[in-house]
């Protein structure tokens, strides 16, 4: 199978090309590079892997590439921290929708006049934002008050995009939402605002990546953000990767949606506990809370039998071992610079 790429220059593209790869699929690759610049990857020479350096907006780029493909991973977005939903709050929603109507466009066209098949939707558990409904089922996103972040409303419209397209020029889709990814490759983005957490700057205002640095640098006490009771499920980015190719290559995922996620709930003072003893072993842990972002989300607690039934998933990375991965990466990359 031929699938496009957007955003695969990205850090969920990181790790959702090699797995496409590793299971025998071509690839066509389209990113702008404005997220990081220029990253070389492992898998930029693959035999079959092209990469093309564009604009997901440009939707005659998008139709071209889109020709001879069978399916789209619609990866592309402006994302960021939570500090990016408040510093880039119409950019979020305006290029996004930008994006997501390219794209939509573009495959709309492969669909009547070349072999697009179906165009698969990386949403977000930001459309379950308001929800009072744990855990949270595939469903709960049409039931509960939209989501108050732009982010979390134009993920929504995303979804929205997948469903007017299927009833009105019958494209096939299917809608993935992540939660929580955690993996290798996600550093300071060049669009992203400096945001001080203490005496240190923060990365990306993801947790996992913030957390680990200012441990690494030192920070003590570590300052969290809120009072450190917020519920995540920390999902390792290759399992979800295995999540998307599961959709992509199911013919039972076809106009379905699935939460792609672990089912341990963590807490943000369980995660700070635990990347603090990696890093200092004994060394006594103390912490202080700042002030929350709004759209600090207090819980995100998915329901995955969906995807479990479905499309056989079930992630089976540890938290611990996400975090033997992701702390020796964030050292080098504090060590050289990078964050």
């Amino acid at each position: 199978m031929k699938i496009l790429v957007t955003g695969a220059a990205g850090f969920i593209g990181g790790y959702l090309v090699p797995e496409l790869l590793e299971r025998g699929h071509e690839v066509v690759g389209l990113d702008n590079l404005s997220k990081y610049g220029p990253v070389e990857k492992s898998f930029d020479r693959h035999p079959r892997y092209a990469f093309v350096a564009g604009d997901a907006k440009d939707t005659g780029l998008l139709r071209e590439l889109a020709t001879d493909c069978d399916q789209i991973v619609a990866v592309a977005a402006v994302i960021g921290g939570i500090s990016l939903f408040h510093t880039l709050a119409y950019d979020l929603l305006a290029e996004n929708e930008r994006i997501t109507a390219a794209t939509f466009d573009a495959a709309l066209w492969a669909r009547k006049n070349r072999r697009l098949r179906k165009i698969n939707v990386l949403s977000s558990s930001m459309v379950y934002e308001r929800t009072a409904v744990y855990p949270t089922p595939e469903g709960e996103q049409l039931r509960c008050p939209p989501p108050a972040s732009t982010y979390g409303f134009q993920k929504l419209a995303c979804e929205y995009f997948a469903r007017g397209a299927w009833e009105q020029h019958g494209l096939p889709f299917t809608i993935i939402r992540p939660f929580n990814a955690v993996g290798i490759g996600e550093k300071r983005a060049k669009v992203e605002k400096e945001v001080l957490s203490g005496n240190i700057r923060l990365a990306m205002s993801h947790v996992v990546p913030d957390l680990v640095q200012k441990v690494i640098k030192g920070q003590d006490p570590l300052h969290l953000l809120g009072a450190g009771n917020q519920v995540r499920h920390y999902t390792y980015a290759g399992d979800l990767a295995r999540g998307i190719r599961l959709c992509i290559e199911s013919p039972a995922a076809e106009n379905e949606d699935f939460n792609i996620s672990t089912t341990a709930s963590t807490t943000v003072i369980e995660l700070a506990r635990a990347i603090w003893a990696k890093v200092h072993g004994d060394r006594p842990f103390r912490f202080v809370t700042d002030p929350p972002f709004t759209h600090d989300v207090q819980k995100r607690i998915p329901a995955v039998e969906k995807a479990k039934t479905v499309l056989g998933f079930e992630a089976q990375t540890t938290l611990d071992k996400m975090l033997d991965e992701v702390i020796p990466w964030i050292r080098e990359q504090v060590r050289t610079g990078g964050i």
